[in-house]
């Protein structure tokens, strides 16, 4: 982990970079893929939504969540992957989606520069880094 100072140019950049994005969403998702079949189940990618804490913690702090109300979100979260609802997504769904909710992400920061702290190797560390590389040469 480290702490990054981001803005919304920053992750358009990154995203609208198709070979630095592609790269990064191609190697997340054959991480992603447990068992190497170019799909991810429900249960691969809920271990991806899960590692992420977003919704059983507040600033950091624990909060114990109703099971069937998280459960229903992590449903939720996949069916916003699964384009074509077969029930399992494809690499395109996911460089789709990922894009989408970066997109997002950077609509609701705005321009004014923010400081997180950043997973090694999440999508919003490799625009950081990416951003860097551009500045640097």
């Amino acid at each position: 982990m480290s702490v990054e100072v981001l803005d919304s140019a920053t992750i358009v950049s990154f995203v609208e970079d198709d070979e630095a994005f592609n790269f990064t969403v191609l190697n997340r998702f054959a991480h992603l893929d447990a068992d190497h079949d170019g799909l991810l189940s429900y249960a691969e990618l809920l271990k991806e939504l899960q590692s992420l804490r977003v919704f059983e913690t507040h600033f950091g702090i624990d909060v114990k969540m109703d099971p069937n109300e998280l459960a229903h979100v992590y449903e939720s979260l996949f069916v916003q992957f699964d384009h074509d609802s077969n029930g399992t997504v494809d690499l395109e769904e996911f460089k789709s989606e990922t894009k989408r909710m970066m997109l997002a992400m950077a609509n609701g920061m705005g321009f004014l520069p923010v400081q997180m702290v950043l997973e090694e190797g999440s999508f919003l560390k490799n625009a950081v880094e990416h951003e860097s590389a551009k500045l640097a040469a």
